[in-house]
């Protein structure tokens, strides 16, 4: 399975089995973690076997079931520290996608002083992403149609429209969906909308972009 395989199957769940993650899967894991939090400069950390982060009662209202293991997603405050999240984040997500293990996005519905990881001064805690073997593989997510996320002027070309399909298959909280492709010329700006979270969307959004379009195809503006 590549990234854009993973893209297409990777869906939220929420209810996790009791299978550890371990061996081979948990090394490839950490390792991918740690290059992210370095390529990045965010402090990313895989923690295991810690169930009270979602023993709560948003955990319960939130239908999480089962979560032991999560990645905390954090790092120094910034204007740019929620959308360095989404688009590093969602790298995590479709590489766990690949190794066989399942994922949600989860920004509200954990005991945030359990789940804050070993912060360091003047960082922030983001959200985490719950990780692990699910009950089940998810469902799809109802998908907005591509004409009401992108800006052209002219006909686009078929790489802008498979970055487009590709950022309407990222996960997005309430599944919002507010955000804008522009593309003029081969350059293409992605811009936010006013939502919960829509910073991290963003970064999501972008990542899934690259993914579809082909980084060589365009220069974000």
């Amino acid at each position: 399975m590549d990234e854009l395989q993973a893209m297409r199957e990777r869906h939220s769940v929420r209810s996790y089995t009791d299978r550890p993650i371990e061996g081979a899967t948990l090394e490839a894991l950490q390792r991918f973690v740690e290059q992210c939090s370095r390529e990045s400069g965010l402090h990313l950390q895989l923690v295991l076997d810690e169930p009270e982060a979602f023993s709560g009662r948003m955990a319960h209202y939130g239908r999480f079931s089962g979560v032991r293991n999560y990645v905390v997603l954090a790092g120094e405050k910034g204007p740019d520290l929620e959308e360095r999240c989404g688009y590093y984040g969602e790298k995590i997500v479709l590489f766990a996608q690949m190794l066989g293990l399942n994922t949600c996005w989860v920004a509200m519905t954990y005991r945030r002083g359990c789940a804050a990881g070993q912060l360091r001064p003047g960082e922030r805690l983001c959200l985490v992403i719950a990780v692990g073997y699910g009950e089940t593989n998810g469902v799809p997510h109802k998908m907005k149609p591509r004409e009401r996320v992108m800006d052209v002027e002219a006909p686009p070309p078929d790489w802008f429209l498979r970055g487009v399909d590709a950022a309407l298959l990222a996960p997005t909280a309430m599944n919002q969906q507010k955000f804008q492709f522009t593309l003029r010329g081969s350059t293409v700006t992605a811009t936010a909308g006013i939502g919960f979270y829509s910073r991290i969307d963003l970064g999501i959004a972008k990542y899934h972009f690259e993914l579809g379009a082909g980084r060589e195809n365009f220069t974000w503006g």
